[in-house]
């Protein structure tokens, strides 16, 4: 089993030369704002031939020097060359020391390491400022949508003791098509001709397992059997669902408080506003809290055919823990929510991680009708180790 990587690891050579360049740039660029990253690798090559003009360094490591203190005060310094990887799809740092990332699906320790706490936060805070996301002792909790698609989580000290917590699941830039999935062994024919022919027939849809594990990929791959022609509006915390195929696609993304409190947009407001778009389908990349309630509302106002995703251990949970969102964001009887979600939910799928990292469809259910006040569900197909995803019986709906 591999156990570490290289990456990033700095020579000697490149200590206390590093700092007193960085201090010569910050010297220079103080007096503007916009330098752009072209410029910035400008000066840096500069200074490193100004200050190491009578050292004995090859270009190479003149090269690997300025890459280094490029990173440091524009990237995620050692960490860059991980998010460089394209075969690494998180990185986990708990704290200065204890860095860890997922490879194929598995966790592996890294060899990385800050010099201290204080470097650590000191990269976190600056990643986190160049995006105006607040990241501080007041606000020690943040999460931040890259450019390209990822996402990052971090919190500080007192909230996190043993050290700054930063947390990066990287946007591969991979949407791979049904039949990838089905080569991979991420679901069966039989049931990618089930959940496709649903997604045509307006199914609600909703997409359950843990965090990781694929739900969104698979949103987005599910997303290619929509018909072209119709209005699709979708709605999510932090935009990244990459629907395919969709000409008339209306994309909103909720917002977060501002530092004075005020400004926030949540998935409940957009859902509403969603409503008065005229759209075929509604998608919600995530239901998490009382917002399940406008979703449940749009399902029985004539807008069947969403796909959603929501964190579950199993289908029946799903439903379970979706009648809890409802009844926190509405004031109907526990009965009415139970009977709404059973007319409204058609279908649930949960998606799980095998012990080896594999991702995979588990189970797929069709919800039946209640009995005595309680969910039933109906297998339609389910995981047999060794086997794969099996059929249990055929579709009722």
């Amino acid at each position: 089993m591999q156990t570490g990587c290289k990456y990033g690891e700095k020579s000697d050579l490149q200590g206390d030369l590093a700092e007193r360049i960085s201090v010569s740039i910050l010297s220079r660029i103080q007096e503007h704002h916009d330098v752009d990253d072209d410029a910035f690798r400008q000066i840096i090559a500069e200074i490193i031939s100004s200050e190491t003009y009578s050292m004995k360094m090859t270009l190479a490591e003149k090269r690997a020097l300025a890459a280094s203190i490029f990173n440091a005060m524009r990237r995620l310094d050692i960490l860059q060359p991980l998010m460089d990887d394209p075969d690494i799809t998180e990185i986990m740092v708990n704290g200065p020391a204890n860095i860890f990332y997922e490879k194929e699906g598995r966790l592996y320790p890294s060899r990385l390491a800050f010099k201290d706490a204080a470097s650590l936060e000191g990269i976190i805070t600056n990643f986190f400022s160049r995006a105006n996301r607040p990241l501080n002792e007041s606000s020690p909790i943040a999460d931040l949508r890259l450019p390209d698609g990822s996402r990052a989580n971090a919190v500080l000290p007192p909230v996190a003791p043993d050290g700054p917590i930063f947390t990066i699941r990287k946007f591969t830039g991979i949407r791979p098509d049904i039949r990838t999935m089905i080569s991979q062994g991420f679901l069966s024919e039989d049931a990618a001709a089930y959940l496709s022919q649903a997604v045509r027939s307006k199914k609600t849809i909703f997409l359950c397992g843990g965090t990781g594990s694929g739900k969104t990929t698979f949103l987005n791959t599910l997303s290619s059997f929509i018909p072209a022609e119709e209005r699709v509006v979708t709605i999510e915390d932090s935009a990244e669902l990459s629907l395919q195929g969709l000409k008339n696609l209306v994309r909103l993304e909720a917002r977060l408080p501002g530092p004075d409190g005020q400004g926030e947009i949540t998935i409940g407001q957009l859902i509403r506003t969603a409503l008065r778009m005229r759209p075929n389908r509604i998608i919600v990349g995530e239901v998490r809290g009382s917002e399940a309630a406008d979703m449940l509302h749009a399902l029985h106002t004539g807008h069947p055919g969403s796909l959603c995703t929501g964190h579950a251990n199993s289908c029946p949970e799903m439903l379970t823990r979706l009648a809890a969102m409802v009844l926190a964001g509405s004031g109907l009887p526990y009965e009415a929510v139970i009977r709404q979600i059973s007319m409204g939910v058609d279908i649930v799928v949960h998606i799980a991680r095998s012990a080896q990292g594999k991702r995979l469809i588990d189970e797929i259910v069709e919800v039946g009708p209640l009995e005595k006040n309680n969910f039933t569900t109906i297998p339609i197909f389910v995981y047999m180790e060794g086997t794969g995803l099996v059929q249990q019986r055929k579709p009722i709906s």
